[in-house]
């Protein structure tokens, strides 16, 4: 008997946490909904520089890298491709539209070692940071980790040539980083 009554309280306690899981995942998709997925893919075929398997970890605001955006298409983990072309960069994420971040829109490209719930060896991770559609001065950042380590050299290349005007450095609050 006594089993069984802390089985129910167990029972019920999780699926009290998976309900408050819930509710705060579908608050924050309500919050982020306004958030433009990227921008319009472009109409003529653009030339690819690079191209690499990756995983997608996570895409934050700049002055908070621990509290993910749920923007259509980029709110979960996933396995993904990323393209880089002579007018910006391509992530196509597993079961997802593509996503296109401009050239003129990449801000900040640097190694990271730590997202969200994701940390890895030093520098494991890649950051792009670029700024959303319609706001000039909100960015977020994208954390990716490059399958093969040869193309992470490849892939850093040439979003460095082809976002050459764009990337600067950006301050990033210390307290939070």
């Amino acid at each position: 008997m006594a089993r069984t009554i802390a089985t129910v309280i167990t029972v019920g306690v999780l699926l009290g946490v998976l309900g408050l899981m819930l509710r705060g995942w579908r608050r924050r998709g309500r919050r982020d909904a306004e958030l433009p997925a990227g921008y319009p893919l472009p109409f003529d075929t653009a030339r690819v520089i690079a191209s690499a398997a990756v995983l997608y970890v996570a895409t934050t605001l700049r002055a908070q890298p621990l509290e993910r955006l749920n923007i259509r298409g980029l709110g979960f983990r996933a396995r993904a491709r990323l393209t880089v072309t002579d007018a910006g960069v391509i992530l196509a994420l597993a079961g997802e539209e593509a996503v296109f971040i401009p050239a003129s829109a990449v801000a900040v490209l640097e190694d990271a070692s730590v997202a969200i719930d994701r940390a890895v060896e030093t520098d494991g991770l890649l950051l792009l940071g670029w700024r959303l559609a319609g706001t000039p001065v909100q960015i977020v950042d994208s954390y990716f980790r490059i399958l093969d380590p040869s193309d992470r050299v490849s892939v850093n290349d040439a979003i460095r040539t082809i976002a050459a005007d764009a990337l600067r450095p950006v301050a990033r609050d210390e307290s939070e980083a």
